[in-house]
């Protein structure tokens, strides 16, 4: 017991020596959240009402629930926080849900949640406002479908609003010559109310690689902000355009080298431009990051990190397969201030030149109490100096935890695609190289997630990997069948974490070493071509487990997909945990990555025994 308490303190607390991360919590400026009640349909005749445990909950709290303001639970639930209302008349109602402290209800700490009507069985029904199909200057027709999105609490109330990016049918990847329609981008309750559309206009091209929603809290006022690349022709959420409107900046070819480049922060709750300035690093002669035609020069990552360990910064990126250059910014509610740049072109700095990923991870590394960011094969300190470079270039897939349930380091999964350095894993901090699977093809995916009880920690594996691995960096299992290495989530209640590939949640069999279907979405469809990724995952609602958005085959609803399998496990939501918080906004950068905590979780726990995040794993279950 001791030694997982122990755990607990130094992680959420910032004590004792070389922690990882050693957050601050008390002082850190994070997100107010609410209860986070949801209501999903079982069957025709039965709701699952779920609800988030919060640190701020005492130990002892138990919760009541309520439905059209009747208590409906015979004795205060403590075991999870979800209930299973058998009533059969459910249309419209209002859940409730009121926490209990030594027999008493709390005024503080209730959600409440209203029951759509004809509310669809395992899911929040969320109808879009779709775009019009459209017609690019050479005849292309183009129609719109919802891609990425993010979350955020834009009006202040502790519960999340869901920002969405609209991809046209023409969206391109940066190697690829080609029109695009414009990007717009959406917020929407959960109820299916829109707020506000921005339209990025003509001189933002569409694809993967190019808008990066920045979703969050900047300034400390409850509501989040959005920060995006925006040019002339940008219209903000309340019909304004930016710069020049009749800016037309698109070659024959439909790419885009030339022309201003702004960065905008928007009002989350309405949309509008708050303030713009001038993109950092400019585009500056297309040479100068490794070709003529726009491919290396317009690959854009971003990422919120507490650089300063108290308030959050955005910081946004410009290349990695040659020069990369990374410069952050805060946001005081009025203005944005540059607190650094790095560029790898800058003398000292060549070793990280063409190190990056098409996705980064956020985390305190080192112990300081400050993040920095992990930009692939590299990290930028959180003063904005370089902290090590592996050397072993660019990848399209990186994990970042606590692999280790008996070590308080965080440590990283990358995958290269240089036909030399394949797989590696690494101490997240020192860079100091754990394991390494070299291979002679590039390694394109890569995945870890606690998969296997039968080995601690987290496991892990590649299109290279030579099968599953753990963290000592042997072979559990030769050859997987079909082991997606695209997302993960933890869904069905239990401890270990289940993989999401497309429509599809399995579950590892480490037994007969197969996958096994454990949920399908169908017909609802994932994004992104093989990468076969949701709009989002995340703890967006309810309880500690994660939930999946998808949409609907026609375009024109988002289905947010809530597990109701029963559970007897109760934590604190993952959301209060950064470097989890901080995975959600960046998963929509480029190549999404699936969440991933800056703490161990998985069943190693129960061996270990003792208080976790809420959970006494000394109590019989």
């Amino acid at each position: 017991m001791k030694k997982i308490i122990l755990f607990v303190f130094v992680c959420l607390m910032g004590l004792g020596g070389m922690a990882q991360p050693k957050y601050n919590l008390h002082d850190m400026q994070m997100e107010k959240l609410g209860r986070g009640v949801v209501a999903i349909r079982v069957s025709k005749d039965t709701v699952m009402v779920s609800w988030r445990y919060l640190s701020s909950d005492p130990m002892e709290t138990t919760f009541n629930v309520y439905r059209n303001g009747q208590r409906i639970n015979n004795e205060p639930i403590a075991v999870s926080t979800t209930f299973y209302d058998a009533s059969g008349d459910i249309s419209g109602a209002v859940y409730k849900v009121c926490p209990v402290v030594k027999g008493i209800e709390q005024r503080e700490g209730v959600g409440v949640y209203a029951m759509p009507t004809n509310a669809p069985i395992g899911y929040l029904n969320i109808k879009l406002n779709k775009p019009a199909d459209g017609v690019t200057p050479d005849g292309g027709r183009y129609s719109y479908s919802p891609n990425d999105a993010s979350i955020g609490d834009v009006n202040g109330d502790g519960e999340y609003e869901i920002i969405l990016k609209w991809d046209p049918s023409n969206s391109q990847d940066n190697a690829h010559n080609g029109y695009t329609g414009d990007v717009y981008v959406d917020c929407f309750t959960l109820s299916g109310k829109q707020l506000w559309r921005i339209d990025l206009g003509k001189n933002i091209r569409a694809g993967a690689h190019y808008t990066q929603m920045m979703v969050y809290d900047l300034d400390g006022d409850g509501k989040a902000e959005v920060v995006m690349k925006t040019s002339d022709g940008t219209i903000d959420g309340t019909g304004k355009v930016i710069g020049d409107a009749k800016a037309d900046y698109r070659t024959p070819t439909g790419r885009i080298l030339s022309g201003p480049e702004y960065l905008t922060v928007f009002s989350g709750l309405t949309g509008k431009a708050l303030y713009t300035c001038n993109y950092v690093p400019d585009r500056g002669p297309l040479r100068s990051w490794g070709d003529d035609h726009g491919n290396r020069s317009e690959r854009y990552l971003a990422c919120i990190a507490y650089l300063d360990g108290i308030h959050p910064s955005v910081v946004m990126c410009r290349g990695y397969y040659t020069r990369t250059v990374l410069a952050a910014w805060d946001w005081d509610g009025k203005k944005l201030k540059q607190r650094w740049v790095f560029d790898s072109y800058k003398s000292g700095n060549e070793a990280y030149s063409g190190q990056g990923n098409h996705n980064l991870r956020v985390g305190d590394v080192d112990g300081d109490g400050c993040d920095e960011i992990v930009y692939g094969a590299m990290v930028v300190d959180h003063d904005g100096k370089g902290l090590y470079s592996t050397g072993f270039g660019h990848g399209d897939a990186i994990h970042m935890t606590q692999f280790d349930p008996y070590s308080d380091r965080l440590q990283v999964w990358d995958v290269h695609e240089n036909k030399h350095s394949g797989s590696s894993f690494r101490d997240a901090g020192t860079g100091n190289i754990l394991f390494q699977i070299p291979a002679t093809v590039d390694v394109g995916r890569g995945m870890a997630a606690d998969i296997d009880p039968r080995y601690p920690g987290v496991e892990m594996w590649s299109a290279a990997s030579g099968g599953i691995r753990d963290i000592h960096g042997n072979v559990i299992n030769e050859h997987p069948f079909r082991l997606s290495c695209n997302m993960a989530v933890w869904w069905d209640g239990d401890l270990l974490r289940e993989l999401l590939d497309g429509n599809i949640v399995s579950k590892w069999n480490w037994d007969g070493g197969f996958c096994s279907l454990l949920k399908s979405f169908a017909p609802d469809l994932s994004n992104n071509g093989t990468k076969r990724v949701p709009c989002l995952q995340g703890d967006i609602v309810g309880d500690w487990r994660e939930e999946v958005l998808l949409r609907n085959p026609e375009g024109n609803e988002l289905h947010l997909y809530v597990s109701t399998i029963p559970t007897t496990y109760r934590f604190h939501t993952f959301l209060e945990d950064p470097v989890y918080r901080i995975s959600i906004a960046d998963e929509n950068v480029a190549y999404n990555q699936p969440t991933q905590p800056g703490f161990y979780f998985g069943p190693e726990l129960e061996k270990i025994g003792g208080i976790f995040r809420g959970y006494d794993f000394g109590m019989k279950k």
